[in-house]
């Protein structure tokens, strides 16, 4: 087998939870060319993982029209003679595209009907009782690839890191620092951690600690992170909205410690090699936990509505993140840096 075809999931911290599918492939198949199809929004992130030799951007679409709109997508994939294609989520329109580019082996979840359009077929059971990692995996498993490690791995570019060095510098900082990174986000309001919590954290790391503490984040993160700055009255340097993806790897990476609610960006700190501290409320470590190179702590209380993962996103108080105090946080800090 030389050209592969890998068709990825959509979210940030998904996408990361599959690159242990590319390094199986590469390890099962030395010297094939790993492809990936995936929306743009998770094109960078892929662009890290040093098993994927390129990213096929496709534009997202749903349902029937998803699937008609594959069909010239399917055509172009036909002329690159791809010898398997691997689909990691279950997918009426990408299953249909992967037949139409007459691939010969295609391996994916049961799709309804548009099973008997696959020659290989994983195993579904209990999927939603073990990690997404092992859930993915399960489809090059299907295909009778063995899966040695099942760890995360990013590798941050070396022009980013001298990026994030320059960012540093122009917001006043020597580039000798501790650095503690806190990104204060998460891709849905029950997994974030109170905003007057991030400030209280903030100011204690820096008073009695004595790092440095950078607040990172995307562009919807800026003016929750600004609200942070000023409850903590402190001086963090704030570079939300001011980064990349590429760059806001590099700064986990150079970062002693990342510290983060469950989120995309929690998952590309640990897989490109940082220590991280997670704070888990209604998500459970045994289906989304980091899985990456660093250092990893994770402190979730059970508060009995979250013995399984949660997503009632109309919660009036979200107790599971407010029962982690910011003394959880700073002891837990200490043992993940001793």
């Amino acid at each position: 087998m030389r050209n592969i075809l890998v068709v990825s999931v959509n979210w940030l911290g998904d996408v990361v939870f599959s690159t242990p599918v590319f390094r199986a492939l590469k390890a099962a198949y030395p010297g094939a060319r790993v492809c990936v199809l995936a929306v743009g929004r998770v094109r960078e992130v892929l662009e890290l993982s040093p098993d994927v030799d390129e990213v096929i951007v496709q534009d997202e679409g749903r349902g029937f029209s998803g699937a008609l709109a594959a069909i010239p997508l399917a055509w172009s994939l036909r002329a690159r003679k791809f010898d398997a294609v691997f689909i990691l989520r279950q997918s009426l329109s990408r299953t249909f595209m992967a037949w139409c580019a007459g691939i010969p082996a295609r391996v994916g979840f049961p799709s309804g009907p548009w099973t008997r359009l696959l020659t290989h077929v994983a195993d579904e059971e209990g999927c939603d009782l073990i990690h997404r990692s092992d859930v993915y995996l399960r489809v090059v498993e299907a295909f009778g690839v063995k899966v040695r490690d099942r760890s995360c791995r990013l590798v941050a570019r070396r022009d980013a890191l001298e990026s994030i060095l320059d960012k540093l510098r122009a917001k006043g900082l020597t580039g000798d620092e501790r650095l503690v990174v806190i990104h204060t986000g998460g891709n849905w309001a029950l997994k974030q951690w109170p905003e007057a919590s991030f400030g209280e954290l903030t100011a204690r790391l820096t008073r009695e600690v004595g790092v440095k503490v950078v607040l990172s984040g995307g562009p919807s993160d800026v003016a929750r992170v600004r609200r942070i700055a000023a409850l903590s009255g402190v001086d963090p340097v704030i570079l939300a909205g001011e980064t990349s993806l590429k760059e806001m790897a590099a700064l986990f990476k150079r970062a002693h410690v990342v510290i983060s609610a469950d989120s995309g960006p929690l998952h590309v700190a640990s897989a490109a090699g940082a220590n991280v501290l997670g704070l888990f409320g209604p998500t459970r470590t045994e289906i989304t936990g980091p899985r990456g190179q660093g250092r990893i702590k994770v402190l979730r209380h059970d508060t009995h509505c979250n013995k399984a993962p949660c997503y009632y996103l109309e919660c009036a108080d979200n107790l599971c993140m407010r029962s982690i105090t910011v003394d959880d946080v700073i002891q837990t800090f200490k043992i993940l840096k001793s």
